[in-house]
């Protein structure tokens, strides 16, 4: 079977940084809404689109602190949400709409990873809620904003997604709760949600784009305990990357999802997964986390999954 799934020699890679891609982009005039974009690869993601010229929303479950973060990026605004609960959701898509703009960027990198069993609203896994349900119902909501300038929208994924694919028989993990694997189906919910909203869009403009940022010692890493990144081998007992060269900076970490939602080189192009500022192969025969697994880019998976979503969660701009 044919796929997209091929690099297309963008000239950038691993260590280009979000700046580097952005080289030469003027983004004034534009507006993004960039979740998670006070912490972590979210908030160089801020930083980077604001300092090309973009005005950037950031919608933030804990507000006063997002303001704080922001508070010398000029052009950065802050809103509340709390992408686990969809009344939230709901709250500040209404105060969005309501403000007239339109969106040309949205960037969804907000996110949970490996945390214990833990349920928010009907008793919904809460990484399987948060990173893929919220984000979810918030494009879907902002569709009257998304639709008319031809937005992109880029959903922030994960080689984790190698972990697991949808548990269609229990996607809330009501039994046997893996908080690897269910961060892995969280992540495989981020690229099928890309694949189904790419196709649903396209006509309108709208492309959608889901990647790996690669590894980056961030507050991603708040629900993980030390002795475990140890045994990882991701730090040793003092708390120092054991390898600094494996990780990527925040600012290197930034750069693949700004290169989905900016470049010129991704025009006619959208729903596929990419790494390293480029598109990603197909996941090698041998088990290695790099490329996408065909599980994740499978259309059929992904038109299941958005109609389960649409079921869950009551939205569905397209119905």
């Amino acid at each position: 079977m044919s796929t997209a799934q091929h690099k297309i020699g963008s000239g950038f890679g691993a260590r280009s940084t979000a700046d580097d891609v952005l080289h030469g982009i003027d983004l004034s005039g534009k507006l993004a809404v960039v979740t998670g974009g006070y912490s972590g690869l979210g908030l160089e993601t801020t930083r980077a689109l604001a300092a090309a010229g973009a005005r950037v929303v950031v919608p933030a479950r804990r507000p006063a602190t997002a303001r704080e973060a922001l508070e010398d990026i000029p052009g950065a605004e802050t809103d509340e949400l709390d992408l686990g609960d969809l009344e939230s959701v709901r709250a500040f898509a209404d105060r969005f709409l309501a403000s007239g703009r339109v969106i040309d960027i949205v960037i969804n990198s907000a996110g949970v990873m490996a945390c214990p069993e833990t349920r928010v609203g009907p008793g919904w896994e809460a990484q399987f809620a948060t990173n893929h349900l919220g984000h979810y119902a918030l494009v879907n909501r902002l569709w009257p904003a998304i639709e008319p300038g031809g937005a992109r929208v880029v959903s922030v994924s994960s080689a984790g997604h190698h972990y697991s694919g949808i548990r269609w028989d229990d996607v809330h993990w009501r039994s046997g709760y893996d908080k690897w694997e269910a961060y892995g189906q969280a992540k495989t919910a981020n690229v099928l949600f890309a694949v189904e909203l790419d196709r649903r869009g396209r006509e309108s403009g709208v492309r959608a784009f889901s990647l790996h940022p690669g590894g980056i010692l961030t507050p991603l890493q708040r629900h993980l305990p030390k002795g475990e990144m140890v045994e990882r081998g991701w730090i040793d007992e003092n708390g120092t990357p054991l390898n600094p060269e494996g990780f990527k900076t925040p600012e290197q970490g930034a750069a693949t999802q700004v290169w989905a939602a900016t470049s010129p080189q991704l025009d006619g192009l959208g729903g596929v997964y990419c790494e390293d500022c480029d598109i990603a192969e197909p996941a090698p025969a041998d088990g290695a986390r790099t490329g996408v697994r065909a599980y994740a880019t499978d259309p059929g998976e992904a038109a299941r999954l958005w109609d389960l979503s649409a079921e869950l969660t009551g939205v569905n701009a397209f119905a």
